[in-house]
């Protein structure tokens, strides 16, 4: 299920990460949801939230309770 926009984004998202790193880790996932439509949906999901998390974490890191870009 891709987003359409980071408003869609799952409310954990939202509210911890600034954003840009939305913005981020919105197009990651989109982009993995494309590229592994050969996964079952439960694996095809969970790939695409893995990818934009490691997204993010290319450019954000956490410090203390806040992601900071790098």
């Amino acid at each position: 299920m891709p987003y359409a926009s980071v408003e869609d984004l799952p409310e954990s998202i939202q509210k911890h990460l600034p954003m840009h790193a939305r913005e981020i880790y919105r197009g990651a996932f989109n982009s993995a949801w494309s590229n592994y439509a050969d996964q079952s949906p439960i694996h095809r999901e969970q790939t695409a939230h893995r990818v934009a998390w490691a997204a993010v974490k290319r450019r954000y890191r956490k410090e203390g309770d806040d992601w900071v870009e790098r």
